[in-house]
């Protein structure tokens, strides 16, 4: 009675500032690793992605015969707002206040016009209730963003968000978190896994 959602973080960006909504594509260029993430992921999965091409070409660049669910915006990168595209020293020079309590208290502030982490995480909430809640779905790969699985670590483990963000999650890594339905619980099986 368990969903088991193997989360993989799209292929890098080169991105050197806020990139969330902003629709960059991934560097698919290491096929080696490529190669090896498409072998650890189980093939009796189904798969999905948010729908900003990072994800999307990262999920097709992995797809090994797995059941393709739709895209869905749901999945995105936490919405920088007036931030998106701009470089971190620009932001943290034109609003030092905001940027300061942005990164040392997060989860209720958000960038200007942008999204907090608290409403992300109320997203990805949603987002994992629609998939799980008409019982149990095996195996199913959502290759999304670095706060998207965040917000999913933090929902599994109720940590405070300050505690989530001290987690690592590199480009073609795995985090796996099973939701267990009988006890309607998560259990963390991995997190930042790298497929050798």
């Amino acid at each position: 009675m368990t969903t088991s959602y193997w989360f993989v973080r799209h292929g890098p960006t080169h991105a050197t500032g806020f990139c969330g909504h902003l629709d960059l594509p991934a560097d698919l260029s290491d096929t080696a690793q490529i190669a090896r993430l498409k072998a650890y992921l189980p093939q009796d999965a189904k798969i999905l992605s948010s729908d900003l091409s990072r994800a999307r070409e990262t999920a097709k660049a992995v797809h090994n015969g797995q059941v393709w669910l739709p895209e869905t915006p749901d999945f995105r990168e936490m919405h920088f707002g007036d931030w998106e595209g701009k470089g971190f020293e620009t932001v943290e020079k034109s609003a030092p206040t905001l940027w300061r309590a942005f990164w040392e208290t997060p989860g209720v502030v958000a960038p200007p016009n942008g999204e907090s982490f608290d409403q992300l995480s109320v997203r990805i909430d949603a987002a994992l209730k629609a998939l799980h809640t008409s019982g149990p779905q095996g195996n199913i790969i959502v290759v999304a963003h670095f706060a998207v699985i965040l917000a999913a670590l933090q929902l599994a483990t109720a940590m405070p968000t300050a505690s989530a963000f001290s987690f690592k999650i590199n480009n073609f890594s795995v985090t796996r978190l099973d939701y267990l339905h009988k006890s309607n619980n998560w259990r963390v099986m991995g997190v930042n896994m790298v497929a050798s």
